[in-house]
Formats: structure tokens, C-alpha cells, sequence
């Protein structure tokens, strides 16, 4: 059967080989064709800003920002709104165009570069030829691939700290770099491989500012219990990961008799002091991004989706499904932000206060808060908690959640640990366990959730904090294993970031991704110990040797 399309970027793509006809996620072949063109486009005009920048010249915040946005817009499950692609296509081109005439000389820049088109007609012609398998050598595909996806994980944090004004122009310009070099045919495999282990650098910077941004503004995470039942008022639900969003429309309910549920990744919003004061705060509604169809069905109220992890809706509530920054649903209101940066949430708030209060569907709290400042005050704790034989091992099971029954794997492994060993996470993982009643160790929890996927920095400074203490001098001394679920390019982005920080022997599931080739695969295996995942029992049992 001839291809309609051709994406591998996600864990859940067909086959674990490549979706050939339709999108597991729900993506069209036409959606997926522009979006391959937006993702040449957007390399295109990384090539020039790239010489520009050798040239001598600046590049602005802007163009900066919208490549960020353009290849956030791409990443799994954020955008399903063909039109929204259309334009940034249109807008990436002209953006080149104008940069172009400021280059001296264009004679060595690619073809991506150079190509321009004003008709739609001509971007869906050219969209047939520039997708992932234009790549023919399986190995270079591979690497070039898996660090464009790197930069789209990456892409998603720069995005998160730029709205909170934080910034670094050393790390757009090395996306756009990187982005140039994979249309560069004259790149060894020893040279992506370097450019692979970069990303993975620029990477743990481009989360550390994120860090910087969201505990800079919202203060520093604390340990925090978060209801998981309803109140008696109408209610708005937000998902996803954009923590600006969340205090714009929290803002914007104060007095409105709605209250404000967080959904699936936006649950480590409950954590930040900043948050606290909202009295219409209420909890976390529902589990991970895979389950919206039944949740959202039974919220009753609104929803607005700020960021990636959306399911393409359901009639019943598509018309309370909104929309906000990368994301988009053809159908849905797009709520867009005006020149100041400031979002008008009526839509959603007056549409709240005809609808009924949420179904409750679970009772009681889950517990969070232990991003690396939280752990760190508690290091002596745990620091004589392992020494004592009280802890006998930490396991990292950060990352993502699916729909897929394979992933019960991880309920099932975080139900068979013995219980001298810690549960480090972060991401929507956390929610394969952070219900299960796994008690304490000597007061500290048995799951210690530091956050978002992005958070997934703090618990590498934990890491490094622990070796520091315990006077170690390779963090692979320590007794912690890793453990993690990935699902999309933000897990990519943190398993570069990890591989960079040094970190081996690495167990990744529920399988390992397609767009590894076998030799790109056994690189990862002979230097940094990659692996997947087996059983429970024989897992446990390699994990405790």
C-alpha cells in the first residue's frame, strides 16, 4: 500500500515503525505533509539566520521565538488545525525572504533555504517531497531525526521560560544551528553523533532556564497534598504544561463563582507557592492526557488545552474544548494573546457559568512537591536514610504516560519494588503509581514527584547533589537506576540531556524508538548502555544486583 505519510517520532507509532496511513495520534496525512513542510521551512530559514550570524549579524528575539514556536507546534499531539500550519508556513518563508537580503553571499546555502512559494497549491506540492524518508541513508535519517526531535522537546521548554521573559540567545542559536547542520549532506556519522551529544548539552541548559523562570516567578516548589474531588461550583479545566496560562485565568475567575481544575501535567502547578492564594484553586481532576475523552466528558465545564498532550475531541464537548498557544483543533476556539502578552479568558469564564459542576470521580489527595530544592532540604533525611540501610535504592521513572496496556508495566514494577527503594518521577508517568498507597520510608514518601516532564532537571540535580554528599566521583556510582517511560520528543530531549550528563544504562520503554536504526541503536547500547524494558520480576532482579 502506497504512503500517505510517514511519522515515527512518537512511541506509539504504527507498528512501531512509521504511521504510513493515519496518524496513531489522530493527525491527517494532509496535516502531516505541512507540518514536514513547516519543519523544512523552518531548517531553511535556520540556515540563514545561522550565516547570518557568522556574517556578524544579530538575530532578533522574534524570529528566535517563532522558530521556537514553529517546531513546538509540530511536536505529538499539539496541533491538529491544518490552516494554523498553512500560515506559518506562508509567515516562515517571508521571514526568510526578508533575512535573505540582508546575507552577502547565498551561495552555499541549501535548497531549503532558497525554495519560496506563494500558493498553497506549491506547498502542497513541495510538501510531497521534503518528509522524513527524503533522508535515504537509514543511518543518517536516523541521527538527523533524533536530533530534530531533541530540538522539538527542547523548542517546548524555550517556549515555557520565553513566556515567563526569560531567554537565552546562545541556545536558539544553537537550535538553529543544529537544525541547519541536518540538511547538511556532508556531515560524517561521527559528526551528527557530536551534534546528538550537543543537543543533549544545550538541552540540560535550556531546562535549567526553565527552571530559573518558573521558580523565579512562582517561587520554589513545596510539598504539597492536592485534592483529587470536585467542589460544588461550576468549574474550568486546564491541561498542559504553561504555567503563565494558569495564573492569567486564575487571575481572571477571582470573583466569577467558577473554580480552576488542573488536568494531567498541569497537576505540579498545585506545587508552587505563587499558586496557593487562589481560593478558587481547587485540585486535579482526572489522570494522564491518554484518558480526555471520558474525563473531559464528565468535567461538564470548559477546557483549555495551553500546550502539547491533546486528543483530537469528541462532538459531545468539542464545543467547551479550547485552545491557547501551539496548540490547535480545527473547530475550537483559539484564544490568542494581545500585544502586552495578555490572554482574555471571558470566553471560557462566561461558557463555565452555564455549566454544571464536575462528576466527581475520585475522592481523596495525592502528594507532590519534590522538585530539587524540596530534596535537598531534605538530604540529610535521606542521606542517613541510606546510609542506615533504611534506603537501599532510588529508581527514576520520569517520562511519559500512553494508552497503550504494555505501559501497565510500570504499575506493575512500582507495585514490586521492595520497600527500601525510592520512586523518583516526573512527567505524566507519575500517574501509572501516584495513587497506588506505597507508604513511607522513615517519613519520606516512596514516590517523590519533582514536577512536569521538563522538571525532569531537578531530579538530575539531585542526582548530582547525591554523589557530591556521598563523595562519589561518577553519578553512575550511586545506588539509582533509571528506569523511564517516553512517549513523545520532550522524553527525547531529557534522555539527550542525561546521556550528556553522563548517565548509563539507561532502561526505556515500553519500546525503544523507531527512528533508532539498528546501528544508531547499538551505538546508544555499546556506549551508554540503552536498553529496553523485560519483565517486572527479571527487571527488578537486574536493577538489585
Amino acid at each position: 500500500m502506497e504512503n500517505k505519510m510517514f511519522c515515527y517520532q512518537c512511541q506509539e507509532t504504527a507498528g512501531c515503525t512509521g504511521c504510513t496511513q493515519f496518524g496513531v495520534c489522530g493527525k491527517s496525512p494532509a496535516l502531516s505533509r505541512i507540518q514536514d513542510l513547516l519543519i523544512y521551512t523552518t531548517k531553511g530559514l535556520s540556515a540563514v539566520t545561522t550565516a547570518l550570524r557568522a556574517q556578524g549579524e544579530e538575530i532578533s528575539a522574534e524570529v528566535n521565538h517563532y522558530i521556537t514556536i514553529n517546531l513546538f507546534t509540530t511536536i505529538t499531539n499539539a496541533n491538529f488545525d491544518d490552516e494554523i500550519f498553512y500560515q506559518r508556513v506562508f509567515e516562515t518563508l517571508s521571514i526568510k525572504n526578508r533575512l535573505l537580503e540582508n546575507l552577502k553571499d547565498t551561495s552555499s546555502l541549501p535548497d531549503a533555504a532558497l525554495w519560496s512559494a506563494d500558493t498553497r497549491e506549491a506547498l502542497d506540492e513541495k510538501s510531497l517531497t521534503v518528509g522524513v524518508l527524503r533522508t535515504e541513508n537509514e543511518d543518517v535519517r536516523s541521527l538527523r531525526e533524533l536530533i530534530v526531535y531533541g530540538l522539538k522537546g527542547l523548542a517546548a521548554y524555550m517556549k515555557h521560560a520565553n513566556e515567563l521573559r526569560y531567554d537565552n540567545a546562545e541556545i536558539s542559536a544553537f537550535m538553529q544551528k543544529a537544525l541547519a547542520a541536518t540538511l547538511d549532506d556532508t556531515l560524517s556519522i561521527d559528526d551528527l553523533i557530536g551534534l546528538t551529544l550537543e543537543t543533549g548539552k544545550f538541552g540540560v541548559d535550556g531546562m535549567a532556564l526553565l527552571d530559573s523562570a518558573n521558580t523565579g516567578t512562582y517561587g520554589n516548589p513545596e510539598i504539597t497534598k492536592v485534592n483529587i474531588g470536585v467542589g460544588s461550583r461550576p468549574g474550568i479545566l486546564i491541561s498542559g504544561h504553561d504555567l503563565r496560562d494558569l495564573e492569567q485565568l486564575l487571575e481572571q475567575t477571582q470573583g466569577t463563582g467558577v473554580d480552576v481544575y488542573t488536568h494531567s501535567e498541569m497537576l505540579p502547578a498545585h506545587y508552587y507557592p505563587a499558586f496557593k492564594k487562589y481560593k478558587n484553586f481547587i485540585g486535579n481532576y482526572g489522570n494522564a492526557w491518554w484518558k480526555q475523552k471520558e474525563e473531559f466528558e464528565s468535567f461538564r465545564g470548559p477546557i483549555l488545552m495551553t500546550t502539547n498532550c491533546v486528543v483530537p475531541p469528541a462532538a459531545s464537548y468539542k464545543n467547551r474544548l479550547f485552545t491557547t498557544g501551539a496548540t490547535g483543533i480545527t473547530g475550537c476556539v483559539h484564544i490568542e494573546r494581545d500585544e502586552n502578552g495578555i490572554k482574555d479568558f471571558t470566553p471560557i469564564i462566561e461558557l463555565a457559568k452555564t455549566c454544571e459542576p464536575p462528576i466527581e470521580i475520585e475522592q481523596g489527595e495525592i502528594i507532590g512537591g519534590f522538585a530539587h530544592n524540596q530534596v535537598l532540604q531534605l538530604a540529610d533525611q535521606i542521606v542517613e536514610a541510606v546510609k542506615s540501610g533504611a534506603i537501599k535504592k532510588f529508581f527514576v521513572m520520569a517520562g511519559c504516560d500512553g494508552r497503550q496496556k504494555a505501559r501497565n508495566y510500570y504499575t506493575d514494577f512500582a507495585k514490586a519494588l521492595p520497600k527500601d527503594t525510592v520512586i523518583l518521577t516526573a512527567g505524566c508517568a507519575k500517574y501509572k503509581y501516584n495513587k497506588l498507597d506505597l507508604g513511607d520510608i522513615n517519613g519520606i514518601p516512596r514516590v517523590l514527584d519533582a514536577g512536569q516532564c521538563n522538571d525532569s532537571y531537578s531530579l538530575a540535580l539531585i542526582a548530582l547533589k547525591l554523589k557530591e554528599v556521598f563523595e562519589l566521583q561518577d553519578i553512575n556510582e550511586l545506588p539509582l537506576a533509571f528506569n523511564i517511560a517516553w512517549y513523545e520528543q520532550k522524553a527525547v530531549i531529557v534522555l539527550l540531556s542525561l546521556l550528556y550528563l553522563g548517565v548509563k544504562n539507561i532502561h526505556l520503554g515500553p519500546t525503544l524508538p523507531a527512528f533508532l536504526s539498528p546501528n544508531v541503536a547499538k551505538v546508544l547500547v555499546e556506549n551508554f548502555g540503552i536498553a529496553g524494558i523485560g519483565t517486572v520480576e527479571d527487571d527488578i532482579k537486574l536493577f538489585l544486583e
